[in-house]
């Protein structure tokens, strides 16, 4: 059941599902909470309380937003964990990868741990020799095409690189919902703030998160040349000892939607040991 949480700037849909500490599961740019279906009954069934958020803009939350960068991103998913009574674990894929890291940086007492799915949280850089990359290469020309023209056949070909080798048996159902939600009237708009918006604000942020963080990167992730040395320096900016990097092989930029039983085990296997020891 949709419910809804009304802050400064508009309105935030999501849902919560189970018991148990809260997870609170944050989308990136262009999805919505739908993004999440494979995941949450399996967290519910591990014995958590499963909050999934529509970002601002994006989904059932209202699209009339002032701002689209992950700062303003972190306020909106701080105030719903608040709102359900946390603190949470919160998990951020792409453009809520970097708004994560802001959360748990400006209210450390409502993030005890941060899980960032191929985060975009580090000020980007690229070398001539990336574009010799052809999923690279491929994934930039669709992104920049879709944040240029706010084009919605643009990202339907950039998630068809996005997901690399087989796709997901709903993989019709997903694309055709993503379509028809970018078609009403304010969703484009969205996508193209929270691309133009950059990473560098949650790039300050991170030595100051005091939390554990799981960053997992998909092997083949067109976002990136090298996905394993943008994960790697994400870990090397936190603070020594809180971060720790997974890889998982053959996902693109959603392994989450991918490969979601090895994404789960992941997540359980660190709150178990690094939350648990902390």
């Amino acid at each position: 059941m949709t419910e809804y949480l009304t802050v400064d700037g508009g309105t935030l849909a999501y849902e919560v599902a189970g018991s148990g500490p809260l997870i609170a599961l944050a989308h990136g740019m262009g999805d919505s909470r739908e993004a999440y279906r494979a995941v949450i009954p399996r967290l519910v069934a591990a014995g958590y309380r499963v909050a999934a958020v529509d970002l601002r803009g994006c989904g059932e939350s209202s699209v009339d937003w002032p701002a689209w960068s992950r700062t303003d991103i972190a306020g909106d998913l701080l105030a719903v964990i608040r709102h359900l009574g946390g603190p949470a674990i919160l998990v951020g894929h792409s453009v809520s990868g970097g708004a994560a890291t802001i959360a748990a940086a400006q209210e450390p007492s409502l993030v005890t741990a941060v899980v960032e799915i191929a985060p975009f949280t580090r000020k980007q850089s690229m070398r001539l020799g990336d574009l010799r990359v052809t999923r690279f290469r491929q994934g930039m020309l669709r992104l920049l095409g879709t944040a240029l023209f706010g084009s919605v056949p643009m990202w339907r070909g950039y998630l068809d690189v996005a997901y690399p080798g087989a796709k997901p048996a709903h993989w019709d159902e997903r694309l055709d919902l993503i379509e028809r939600r970018l078609r009403e009237p304010g969703r484009m708009k969205a996508v193209q703030g929270m691309g133009k918006s950059a990473p560098t604000d949650a790039g300050a942020q991170l030595g100051n998160v005091r939390c554990p963080v799981l960053v997992l990167e998909g092997t083949l992730d067109p976002d990136w040349a090298d996905p394993h040395a943008e994960g790697t320096a994400i870990v090397g900016d936190l603070p020594a000892g809180l971060g720790h990097l997974e890889m998982i092989e053959g996902a693109g930029h959603y392994p989450h939607d991918q490969f979601p039983d090895e994404v789960v085990a992941r997540v359980l296997a660190f709150l178990g040991a690094e939350v648990a020891g902390a």
